[in-house]
């Protein structure tokens, strides 16, 4: 049997970015393949129910779906080089980080790439899942009949005209010189090696916001030390790095960490309110869909609408299941720097039903 992961994705997306540079800094031996459609046809939607790329095949033959049940299950078969912090705020911000990445900076991420000029680039890369050997100029025409799809989806997530001022406001003056007067300081968030919040920003920050021409130049020009951040999460580090220590969280992250629970977490909160109506009013449907309706989301002085993602309360499971392991002298440190940050609250989120994967459908636990 052969010790090789096969890891099924592609460039352009977004959580494949987050899968491979995890497989990189972790040593792991894998092999890259391109999804495309016969992939698709042949491997992804049949070994795993969904048409969701990136999937991990394992050397034992398993199709792993989900970068973050990738990771949980790959942590825990290669310990080596861990990438969760092992003290509690450490490890409760790196969580944070994750779910921020993977569900809020999603946002600015499908914005500019296709409200921006970054075509026929995109069109090219989307291309070739359908015609991968064709010329560029088919590519662009067969991939553009594509990304209608995907451009469908930014109005869900709430991008419209009223609310790309704020979106570009907050990414371009706040995350993007945020993270980049931290990652001058600091190789990754926590110190000189990667925690599972840095692979969560690699989604984005590299697929979409890194690649993509327009927003590329952005990032070069305001933050040239977070598009080094993104070079060296491509890259195998010899040296594994170690997290700061005394479970120290850097100032430089703090007003990033203010933003999400202001920001962020009403959001998910109030997904997780809705859910357990949604669950009450349903109580014969087995599988939770990934929408249900529409809630207000806030970013910066705007408020709008957006599809309301159940997806988004496993993630927030996450973060619960974690604050609530501590111990009590753990829970005093945690708390107080929480309350610092704008956070305990949001600690107390108390979740009446619970979801789970199950065949990577979103089901209601028993």
């Amino acid at each position: 049997m052969s010790n090789e992961y096969t890891l099924y994705g592609a460039p352009m997306s977004l959580y494949t970015g987050k899968a491979r540079a995890y497989l990189i800094f972790k040593n792991l031996p894998y092999s890259e393949v391109f999804s495309s459609l016969k992939i698709y046809k042949s491997i992804i939607v049949p070994k795993t129910g969904v048409r969701f790329v990136p999937v991990l095949k394992t050397p034992e033959n398993e199709y792993l779906q989900d970068t973050s049940n990738i990771i949980d299950t790959l942590e825990q078969r290669h310990p080596q080089r861990s990438v969760m912090p092992t003290t509690a705020k450490q490890k409760l911000v790196s969580y944070l980080f994750e779910t921020w990445a993977d569900e809020w900076l999603v946002i600015p991420a499908m914005h500019y790439r296709w409200n921006k000029a970054n075509f026929p680039f995109v069109y090219e890369e989307f291309g070739k899942v359908i015609a991968p050997n064709m010329p560029k100029i088919i590519r662009a025409f067969i991939g553009k009949k594509i990304g209608a799809k995907f451009k469908g989806f930014v109005p869900l997530l709430g991008i419209t005209d009223k609310s790309i001022p704020a979106i570009e406001n907050w990414y371009e003056n706040h995350v993007l010189p945020l993270l980049d007067k931290h990652f001058c300081e600091h190789d990754y968030l926590l110190g000189s090696k990667p925690c599972l919040g840095d692979f969560g920003l690699m989604g984005p920050l590299y697929a979409h916001l890194y690649r993509d021409p327009a927003p590329a130049a952005i990032m070069r020009k305001i933050a040239p030390n977070v598009a080094k951040w993104v070079e060296r999460m491509n890259q195998p580090q010899d040296i594994e790095g170690v997290f700061l220590d005394d479970d120290v969280i850097p100032d430089t992250l703090l007003e990033l960490l203010n933003r999400m629970f202001k920001e962020q977490w009403p959001v998910l909160s109030n997904t997780v309110k809705r859910l357990d109506t949604w669950i009450d009013q349903n109580p014969h449907i087995a599988e939770i869909p990934r929408t249900i309706g529409e809630h207000n989301f806030t970013i910066g002085d705007t408020t709008h609408k957006r599809a309301i993602g159940t997806f988004h309360q496993w993630k927030v499971q996450r973060i619960l299941d974690c604050y609530h392991q501590f111990d009590s002298k753990q829970k005093l440190s945690v708390d107080a720097f929480l309350q610092s940050v704008g956070g305990l609250n949001s600690m107390q989120l108390d979740i009446k039903k619970r979801v789970s994967r199950v065949n990577n459908k979103l089901v209601l636990c028993d």
